[in-house]
């Protein structure tokens, strides 16, 4: 449904993926009666203000797993499969690390990633995300998860100083061994 044809589109980072230069933050979309904000809106008014940035051309939609416990993901994932088609969007979406609960009972960071991952998916009603971004400085580095490219296509750590605000990692199997996860290059 995307049908304003005065929107820029330019490549994000190194990857493949197009983009509208205005990204849909949705961070303020879900139930406002669980969560961490009061001050969230709901699902119809969330499907009008994504039902109007696809008609004005916007592609690029960015939720997180932490808002709204997972119901910005869910009020997403329903207006974009109702209104786009899959290809025609790029959805990036976060996760935060692990709590100490989690710690406790022995979750690993491998574990935790894969069980965000699948809950995000779930939410959003999707195959794949896009663009999944661990939301802490300096922790992509230390990530040691395989994940395959069918969960997610690029990887990103933010608040970096350059330019998209991030270190873009993509997962590229090594002769046919598991998928690696390696910084794209600003080079190429």
């Amino acid at each position: 449904m995307i049908l304003q044809t005065n929107m820029e589109y330019v490549k994000l980072g190194n990857s493949d993926l197009r983009v509208s230069r205005i990204c849909l933050g949705c961070m303020g979309f879900g139930d406002a009666s669980i969560g961490q904000h009061s001050w969230t809106i709901g699902e119809e008014p969330t499907r009008e203000i994504i039902h109007r940035s696809l008609e004005l051309g916007v592609n690029f939609f960015d939720t997180a797993i932490a808002y709204q416990l997972g119901t910005s993901e869910q009020f997403v994932g329903r207006a974009l499969r109702d209104m786009a088609k899959r290809d025609d969007v790029v959805v990036a979406t976060k996760f935060l690390p692990r709590t100490d609960e989690e710690i406790q009972q022995g979750i690993d960071g491998r574990q935790h990633v894969l069980n965000n991952i699948n809950s995000s998916l779930e939410h959003l009603g999707m195959d794949y995300v896009d663009l999944y971004i661990y939301h802490i400085e300096g922790a992509v580095k230390s990530l040691d998860v395989h994940l395959t490219a069918d969960d997610i296509r690029y990887l990103e750590e933010p608040y970096m100083p350059h330019n998209l605000s991030g270190v873009m990692a993509v997962n590229k199997p090594v002769m046919n061994e598991e998928p690696v996860w390696v910084a794209a290059s600003k080079n190429k």
